[in-house]
């Protein structure tokens, strides 16, 4: 039976969009040293992800933007990019894995599992695929944008990022719809 893992990365930043990973390792080719992405340093997060990428049977990433997220809200956003994940992996599972408490509509069987990221392999290599896709975003959005800082905070809300918010406002990738930019919007509006 083909299990697929799927995580997220990046529901709580300011800016950016959400990212999802689905993942059907292969059992014959096993990978070690996977775990909860964020208990992992970036230089290995990076070199697990070229594992994943490498090993496993089948594997995608996908993401909804922050415009998307400002119209769904983060949760049904988040929903979106892990269906659109397990719709894009190249072989269909029959079962998936969601880190979480619950589960995105799927075509196939799916458990939401807490912690999972940190106790099954397919949504840990899931949350290593989703957190590096997110950071890449991040460094991408740091050379268009640096005087936000994106390459130290990742788009987190941080004392950095709210001075930088402060003194430039948004940049279009900010998250209209969460609190803290939607404030400094109206300030400087």
């Amino acid at each position: 039976m083909l299990i697929c893992g799927v995580d997220e990365a990046g529901r709580g930043p300011l800016v950016g969009a959400v990212f999802a990973a689905a993942v059907i390792l292969d059992p014959a080719n096993p990978i070690a040293g996977l775990a909860d992405s964020k208990k992992l340093s970036e230089k290995r997060r990076e070199q697990l992800e070229i594992l994943i990428k490498e090993r496993a049977l089948a594997w995608s990433i996908a993401f909804a933007g922050p415009a998307e997220i400002d119209q769904l809200n983060i949760l049904h956003a988040t929903m979106l990019a892990m269906q659109r994940a397990v719709a894009g992996l190249k072989v269909q599972p029959h079962r998936a894995l969601i880190d979480g408490n619950r589960c995105p509509k799927l075509e196939m069987e799916a458990q939401a599992i807490i912690k999972g990221d940190a106790t099954v392999p397919e949504i840990s290599a899931a949350s290593i695929l989703a957190k590096t896709a997110r950071d890449a975003e991040m460094r991408l959005l740091h050379a268009r944008f640096p005087q936000y800082g994106f390459d130290q905070h990742k788009g987190y809300p941080t004392p950095v990022h709210f001075a930088a918010l402060q003194q430039h406002g948004a940049c279009p990738e900010h998250r209209r719809s969460f609190a803290p930019v939607a404030r400094v919007l109206n300030l400087l509006g």
